[in-house]
């Protein structure tokens, strides 16, 4: 039985750590998941055209991006599209945790990325924004 694919976002100004982000993620984070589609975004713009459209199921945000950081990004996203999909911050700092957690992301990263830990994380916030299928059992 093959699972859907899953769109996921990624942003950076840099081209390095989308590319670290999406290794560390892989094509397909779990088993029970559809491979994984790959979005990629270096500026404000993209983020918003996409997460406007609702054209993504999950976006993973660079905390440090310049010249408007993932964090900030990911509250105004929270506080503004109804409905959002889940978002995970991306941070370089263990401590900045808080930070992104403040900001209503669903999860963090911090770097430098275990890929072991990237894919679960990524897995587990896709399986909590599933919506099951009605089907009465």
């Amino acid at each position: 039985m093959s699972e859907q694919s899953q769109r996921i976002l990624v942003f950076s100004h840099k081209a390095e750590v989308r590319e670290a982000i999406m290794n560390a993620v892989g094509r397909r984070p779990a088993a029970d998941l559809g491979r994984v589609e790959w979005v990629e975004a270096s500026g404000i713009a993209d983020v918003l055209a996409e997460m406007d459209a609702g054209s993504v199921d999950l976006a993973i945000l660079d905390g440090e991006a310049q010249p408007t950081g993932g964090i900030g990004l990911t509250r105004q996203l929270k506080h503004e599209i109804d409905d959002c999909p889940p978002i995970v911050v991306a941070v370089r700092r263990r401590d900045d945790r808080w930070l992104a957690t403040w900001a209503l992301s669903d999860a963090v990263l911090v770097h430098p990325l275990d890929p072991l830990t990237a894919a679960e994380t990524v897995a587990g916030v896709l399986r909590a924004g599933r919506v099951p299928a009605v089907n009465g059992g």
